[in-house]
């Protein structure tokens, strides 16, 4: 099976959620980028989630944000868009916080399970609530590109053993 059709299968996404949601974001001319979990599966073997973090670049956020309410279910939070579908379990998340919209301007184009999106560039700044899952991400780079090692602090590869 194809790594795109497994995503679908693996999110129940019946609806076409995943494609309607890019064609949004295609068609809206906005910059954004993969981020997360779907991020680091442009750089190394992918994990399959039903989660789809994105960034989008601050000014283009209010448009994003009106589009996608013509067309998904949205719900805001503190520091995010929640974005869903009925018919589908896949999962997307709009980060608001400004702080994510530096990550646009440095994406690049990566294969992520089957398409090609604008993904992150590897940045080690991260909240603290959110490092548990960071180090299983960390330890997958490293796999994959061991010469990222010398990168990182002494301490926090004592985490990853």
């Amino acid at each position: 099976m194809q790594a795109l059709a497994y995503w679908k299968t693996v999110t129940a996404d019946s609806a076409g959620f995943l494609d309607r949601i890019l064609e949004v974001l295609a068609s809206s001319g906005a910059r954004y980028c993969v981020i997360g979990g779907q991020g680091v599966n442009g750089y190394v073997e992918p994990v399959v989630s039903l989660d789809l973090d994105i960034a989008v670049a601050t000014d283009d956020l209010p448009r994003v944000e009106a589009l996608l309410r013509k067309h998904f279910r949205v719900e805001p939070f503190p520091h995010s868009l929640n974005v869903s579908m009925e018919g589908s379990d896949l999962r997307v998340q709009l980060q608001t916080d400004p702080r994510y919209s530096e990550f646009v301007a440095r994406a690049q184009p990566r294969p992520v399970l089957g398409l090609t999106l604008p993904v992150a560039a590897v940045d080690p700044k991260r909240r603290p609530s959110k490092r548990q899952k960071d180090l299983a991400d960390i330890a997958r780079l490293l796999e994959a590109y061991p010469d990222l090692r010398a990168q990182v602090p002494a301490d926090l590869l004592a985490r990853l053993v």
